[in-house]
């Protein structure tokens, strides 16, 4: 090898080193690390053959640090290198801007490139979904001239699984997926299972749990919690516990969506026995779980239990309270004519006045606080809570339920 292939070759060696110890920089977020070796990449001496790699995951620290004129120089850069054409870059580029400048901004940028796979596509489409532009994010997939793949699917439902009324369509898009003959991956089912849950799909469930299986994806420990929550919204007990028997593990989600599957569905006793095993096993329960648990203290009256877990919550777990595991434990308290006590009196003004500080327009709170002054011989009081609600122009909204066809 002569001395100028043997230098090439050394610097090609030290540039695919630098790329390298730059992506695990950027890949385990130590951004400012990464803009100070990309620096030094950049300012090398002798200079080395900078190529495409580097650049989008320069812009990727750009994004995360929020340094829009830095990434604007980066972008002059790859412009002057003749990169912008590249697909990576331009991907990289159009989220830079998207992210620390304008959506309009970026938008500019992705027409402006020649050349657009699926990569940049689903970028753009991505930060109009993330902006909650859901409109915009649906009508430039529409009008793509590449084929889709998963990610693109992907972001158009999780994008309507936002939405409070976008099950339907989540499911609808779900389909068009599988008739375009794309494969749905760990993304896809994680977004499809709650708008499963959403249009009381059980079969669809069973299905995704199949495929699941079928395809290698099942024991991610997401989508197992994710099916113990399907099954146990829909009432299908029996599959969710069997679910979670199954797990390898169990961390706090995994506990809670169980706890909560048997809650739901009135077997009380099962979910504090499930609670139990929760504390046995060491996992810390968080605020979610302690309010699943006092949800089903609420339904079935169990006020010295629901005690036992508020405080147990705050004194040995350290979870603060708010304004929704208040109001559990005040409805099971005055379910249980327990109110006349002077320390569940005390207890409910406190809580009443927490309640109003955090949610001052919701008229539920002052509803129930209501219900308890009077339940407590407290009518004066009861008057007045009444009579703030009215001042403010707060109207009780009227009481719901609905049934799930199970398929």
């Amino acid at each position: 090898m002569s001395v100028l292939k043997l230098y090439r070759a050394t610097k090609h060696e030290k540039l695919i080193h630098y790329t390298k110890l730059l992506a695990s920089h950027v890949n385990n977020a130590r951004h400012h690390q990464a803009l100070a070796l990309f620096h030094q990449i950049h300012h090398a001496s002798p200079p080395l053959p900078l190529d495409p790699f580097l650049f989008p995951l320069a812009l990727k620290s750009c994004s995360a640090l929020h340094l829009p004129r830095l990434g604007s120089t980066i972008h002059a850069h790859t412009t002057k290198l003749s990169f912008t054409s590249n697909p990576f870059v331009a991907c990289a580029l159009v989220d830079m801007y998207g992210k620390c400048a304008s959506i309009p901004l970026a938008r500019q940028l992705f027409d402006e490139i020649p050349h657009r796979n699926v990569v940049v596509w689903n970028a753009m489409i991505s930060l109009y979904a993330g902006r909650g532009e859901v409109g915009a994010a649906i009508g430039l997939f529409e009008t793509m001239d590449v084929v889709p793949n998963a990610s693109s699917f992907n972001t158009i439902m999780g994008a309507f699984g936002e939405m409070g009324d976008g099950s339907g369509v989540v499911v609808k898009v779900y389909r068009r997926m599988r008739e375009a003959g794309v494969e749905p991956n760990l993304i896809t089912v994680l977004a499809l299972l709650p708008a499963c849950v959403g249009v009381a799909a059980l079969t669809m469930i069973k299905q995704i749990h199949g495929y699941s299986i079928r395809n290698g994806i099942y024991g991610h420990p997401h989508l197992s919690s994710g099916l113990v929550e399907a099954y146990g919204r829909c009432g299908c007990l029996v599959n969710a516990r069997g679910v979670f028997d199954k797990m390898q593990e169990h961390d706090v989600v995994a506990w809670t969506s169980i706890i909560s599957a048997y809650a739901l569905h009135g077997e009380v006793h099962n979910a504090l026995l499930m609670f139990s095993e929760m504390e046995s096993s060491r996992v810390k329960p968080d605020g979610i779980t302690f309010l699943v648990v006092l949800k089903a203290c609420s339904h079935a009256g169990l006020a010295d239990e629901a005690l036992k877990c508020f405080k147990q919550m705050r004194m040995f777990y350290g979870v603060e309270a708010n304004s929704e595991h208040y109001s559990c434990l005040i409805d099971v308290l005055s379910r249980a004519g327990r109110l006349e006590e002077a320390y569940e009196v005390e207890l409910a003004e406190i809580a009443g006045r927490v309640l109003f500080e955090l949610e001052p327009e919701n008229a539920a709170n002052y509803v129930l606080l209501a219900s308890i002054y009077a339940g407590a011989g407290k009518f004066d009081e009861a008057e007045e809570v009444r009579k703030q609600m009215n001042e403010k122009g707060l109207k009780a909204s009227p009481g719901s339920s609905w049934v799930m066809d199970r398929e």
